[in-house]
């Protein structure tokens, strides 16, 4: 959970190759997608395939349709509050379903979804038969920003005002969700503590949600079978880069602006540092 541009998907991966954990990817997008996978490859078609197979989805959640309960966004728009209504219990259903589906047919006992949407986790809360351990991710304003304007990149680019007011509502949204989460299965990381020490925090959260599992091999990462992710989760092995410096201070306002997320994190608890 957090915002976008943060570091999940190379988090995830790296969970993902521990043993009993499965990189699902931005799983968020299964219903969107109608259960296709966004990149190519016969075992992941394969498996995405076996996935569908075994879920029975209303056409209604199919789409996108489902994005009133995801995006922040949709929180402004009272037109869409009935539509939240009416779709929330089918939603946590195929949700629940989904999960031990890619569980079962991974053979997993923890499946790693990086959806990151603090509204969808907020739905996750309400589900029976899975055990969620929440991730809350943050990254450096000044580093989300840095990635939000890059234009050599497929994803969307953003300005600094839309940047900013992006992350307020990310950050405020995900802080409420977070703190409302059982203590034991909530976990607050920091996507540059895990660059400077990555062994450090994956150890971290693999005791905290329950495995004894090895570090993995963080100089040949293997992306597994994700349904979507960034542009590193198309690549078949990443090696993760080590970092100890702080980003670039490319916006002032910004600083300002995002100072009481600063304060605000730095008080979450549990932590991984």
């Amino acid at each position: 959970m957090g915002a976008g541009r943060s570091g999940t998907t190379v988090l995830g991966v790296a969970l993902g190759n521990c043993a009993g954990y499965f990189f699902a990817g931005e799983l968020n997008r299964w219903l969107p997608r109608s259960g296709v996978p966004s990149y190519d490859g016969a075992r992941r078609a394969s498996f995405w395939a076996s996935v569908r197979e075994s879920i029975d989805v209303d056409d209604e959640l199919l789409g996108g349709g489902t994005s009133c309960l995801e995006r922040s966004s949709a929180l402004f728009d009272v037109r869409r509050w009935p539509r939240r209504r009416r779709l929330r219990r089918r939603y946590r259903k195929v949700s629940e379903d989904l999960y031990r589906t890619v569980a079962r047919l991974a053979g997993a006992t923890h499946v790693v979804d990086t959806s990151h949407y603090p509204l969808r986790a907020r739905e996750l809360q309400g589900l029976q038969g899975v055990d969620l351990y929440l991730l809350y991710v943050a990254r450096s304003p000044q580093g989300v920003l840095a990635s939000m304007r890059r234009e050599d990149v497929p994803e969307r680019s953003f300005n600094t005002g839309a940047t900013n007011a992006y992350l307020w509502l990310t950050h405020l949204l995900s802080v409420f969700v977070f703190l409302r989460h059982p203590r034991e299965r909530r976990l607050f990381v920091r996507h540059e503590d895990f660059l400077v020490d990555p062994e450090s925090v994956i150890a971290e959260i693999l005791r905290w949600s329950g495995s004894s599992a090895s570090l993995p091999d963080l100089s040949a990462l293997q992306t597994g079978l994700p349904l979507h992710g960034n542009r590193a989760a198309a690549a078949d092995v990443i090696s993760l880069e080590r970092r100890s410096t702080a980003p670039k201070r490319i916006s002032l306002l910004t600083s300002a602006i995002q100072f009481p997320w600063r304060v605000i994190h730095s008080r979450l608890r549990p932590a991984a540092r």
